[in-house]
């Protein structure tokens, strides 16, 4: 839950502003000034598992700009906050490298309100000679996801019809692709928690989620008549090669495997008479982006009912854990044997701000290793040029890279410069084409002091720097502070959970209770365990239509503070959430350090499930941090089933190079940390986290209630689990 500003104390910290509420910890009772913000939404549907998202923070380049406001590069920052707009007149054109030949499989344009009507998406092996994989005249804004067939190195949205007087505009271009080898068959289930429907259910205890949920203890089954079906939908259009059903003791006896590009016409690609039932893996070709199981004579009198019904795919799409590898090459990694010389190292500037709106900002918190503080040049005297920062290393080095983490007031042209007496400089690195966000540069000097020297800012502000370190060999190192080692996805080492199977109310050793009134304009009062309660099985928190606090309406907060938090792992919880208007429920996560006083969003926020009621297919996952936070924080939001009809598992897998959201099995946003450095601001995710649980009621990012929003409303929580 996002709150809007960096402000002192909890509020709703979400790129969408989705679910924080203020957060009060025990006795802890922090000011919180509420960060009113709008949430502006990336639309991602992940079309499939074996999908990666190739084209974010690649180099991208337009026909025109509208302004300098605008640049191509925004449509391809993953902020959905930000947007690439052309000059007024047609055609207009937009690209993006990808930086090799890739197998192509789906583009998704997000689409402002400036949209093309008339627009081809094509391909290119050397960003000159271009080949369409997808045309359109009839085009009408919006979010657009479009299957494509193709390869290269260079993807293009050329537009040739506006729907506006004014240019085109993009809020996102998102170029997604495969690690596809033909003719292979996959081995994982393609279908695991995908969106689903069937012809009918025999009862609630058998619903069609429950043959794509990877559990062998809970089974589909169908009314008791012929025909009867039950299908999945991938996501887009794929090339099946094999379905295996694991059916229960009511099973078909005659049935077709069915594929369809559209959820209407079907293309058998197995058929079956004289089945036996069990286990049955089958060897299919056919194309789709739909698979079904269409029954037509049942083995008893009873329906059809499978425990499992999995889908494989041509290629290989990942398995649970979406942990990126980290290629030898990665930025993220120093060269060689070399080690982190600057860490607390002495550190000396041109000049430094001190005061109300930036406290402190001195030369020292570019060597900190905490990539929430950071260096910035004075406001009364420091907004000048040049401006430089110079760290001592204590003794002489060999300087192998240097690694810049700008805040937006970043150089365009500086240089990186050695010295051995911090008065006569040899420089070893320059640019006059700086790009700010995350530089990481390769180096080779020698000298005891190392300075970043600017000389053309990139806006009208100073200089500033999130981090500044120099990594060599020599020097006299300060060994920074290890980060607890990384999980092995699927995480299976269980260390902390509720249940919520014992008691009547919330147990006060795991659980810190949140009273008070929220952010982000929600009118709610939360009460001291008056709006919570534990029942068969899960926890209840209860909003009601009561004056409480001088709020007519009251709710439940709590949270693990003091209690209970973690760095890394797979945090976890299954959920039932309300609908109607103006209802908000949220399981996030805020940095242990807001607790001791850093304010929000310095401390970092995650926000693992937000979800409106009055749309509750819909759920928000987001990063908040000083450089991305509130209406602009990092996340994305995907369409599903109705969250409310039934429980559904959250979760988040972290560790210090990612985190992948979830529901159930559907990949919500997976957030890689060089991505996120690169194109975004610091990733300030390296250290304890608690979690918080609440229900809110009105607000900024949900919206009103309304005549319909019905009191009470119920937020059930089955469990909580935290593994490593």
């Amino acid at each position: 839950m996002s709150w809007s500003a960096p402000a002192p104390g909890h509020r709703r910290l979400s790129r969408f502003t989705t679910g924080r509420r203020t957060l009060r910890a025990g006795a802890i009772a922090t000011a919180v000034a509420a960060m009113l913000c709008t949430y502006i939404v990336v639309v991602v549907t992940r079309a499939d598992a074996a999908e990666t998202l190739l084209s974010q923070g690649k180099p991208t380049t337009a026909s025109s700009t509208e302004n300098a406001g605008t640049p191509a590069t925004s449509a391809t920052d993953g902020n959905g906050g930000t947007r690439w707009s052309s000059a007024y007149s047609d055609p207009q054109w937009i690209q993006v490298d990808l930086g090799s030949t890739q197998t192509l499989t789906r583009v998704a344009l997000n689409w402002e309100a400036a949209y093309a009507t008339a627009y081809q998406i094509q391909t290119s092996a050397n960003g000159s000679t271009w080949t369409n994989v997808y045309s359109t005249t009839t085009a009408t804004g919006g979010n657009q996801s479009l299957p494509v067939s193709g390869t290269g190195r260079y993807v293009r949205v050329y537009t040739t019809a506006r729907a506006t007087q004014y240019g085109v505009s993009l809020w996102e271009f998102q170029v997604y692709g495969g690690d596809v080898t033909p003719g292979t068959c996959g081995t994982a289930n393609a279908a695991l928690g995908k969106t689903y429907s069937a012809s009918s259910t025999e009862n609630a205890g058998t619903p069609a989620s429950s043959a794509f949920d990877g559990n062998t203890g809970t089974r589909w089954s169908s009314a008791a008549s012929d025909p009867q079906w039950v299908q999945v939908d991938l996501g887009s259009t794929q090339a099946v090669c094999g379905v295996t059903l694991n059916w229960e003791a009511a099973y078909a006896t005659a049935y077709t495997i069915q594929v369809s590009t559209n959820g209407t016409t079907w293309t058998n690609i197995h058929t079956a008479t004289g089945s036996t039932g069990g286990v049955q893996t089958l060897t299919v070709t056919g194309t789709g982006r739909y698979v079904r199981m269409n029954g037509t004579a049942r083995a008893t009198q009873w329906g059809y009912s499978l425990w499992e019904f999995q889908v494989r795919t041509q290629g290989v799409p990942p398995t649970t854990s979406d942990t990126p590898s980290q290629p030898s090459n990665s930025p993220s990694q120093p060269p060689g044997n070399t080690v982190l010389l600057s860490y607390k190292k002495p550190a000396v500037a041109s000049t430094s701000q001190n005061d109300s709106n930036c406290n402190p900002c001195t030369p020292d918190k570019a060597f900190d290793n905490d990539p929430a503080s950071r260096w910035a040049t004075s406001p009364t005297n420091g907004w000048v040029d040049p401006g430089w920062i110079y760290v001592d290393l204590g003794a002489t080095a060999q300087i192998k890279q240097v690694v810049l983490q700008w805040d937006p007031a970043y150089a365009v042209a500086y240089q990186i410069q050695t010295s051995n007496d911090a008065a006569n400089w040899t420089q070893i690195y320059a640019t006059t084409t700086g790009k700010g966000f995350k530089e990481t540069l390769n180096v080779t000097g020698t000298g005891r002091y190392v300075r970043m020297y600017g000389t053309a800012r990139s806006n009208g502000y100073g200089y500033s720097l999130w981090e500044f370190k120099v990594y060599g060999t020599g020097g006299a190192p300060v060994q920074p502070p290890a980060n607890p080692a990384d999980p092995i996805f699927p995480a299976t080492n269980l260390v902390w959970a509720d249940e919520f199977n014992t008691g009547t109310n919330v147990d006060t050793s795991k659980w810190t209770i949140d009273p008070g009134t929220g952010q982000n304009g929600e009118i709610q009062y939360y009460t001291n365990l008056d709006n919570t309660s534990i029942q068969a099985g899960s926890l209840v928190i209860e909003a009601r239509k009561q004056t409480v606090g001088g709020r007519d309406y009251t709710s439940g907060r709590i949270n693990t503070s003091n209690k209970f938090s973690t760095q890394y792992g797979r945090v976890e919880a299954r959920i039932k959430v309300p609908k109607g208007n103006g209802l908000w429920p949220a399981f996030w996560m805020m940095g242990t350090d807001f607790l001791t006083g850093r304010p929000w969003p310095y401390n970092g926020e995650i926000d693992i499930m937000e979800i409106l009621g009055k749309n509750t297919n819909e759920i928000y996952s987001t990063l908040h941090a000083p450089a991305y936070n509130g209406g602009g924080g990092y996340g994305q939001k995907i369409s599903t089933v109705d969250l409310s009809l039934d429980y559904h598992v959250y979760s988040t897998e972290w560790d210090s190079k990612h985190m992948t959201f979830r529901v159930d099995n559907q990949v919500i946003l997976v957030a890689d940390k060089d991505t996120v450095e690169t194109t975004r601001g610091p990733w300030v995710y390296d250290h304890q986290f608690y979690l918080i649980l609440n229900l809110a009621v009105g607000g900024d990012f949900p919206g009103p209630i309304d005549a319909t929003t019905p009191f009470p409303s119920r937020m059930y929580v089955d469990y909580v689990r935290v593994y490593k």
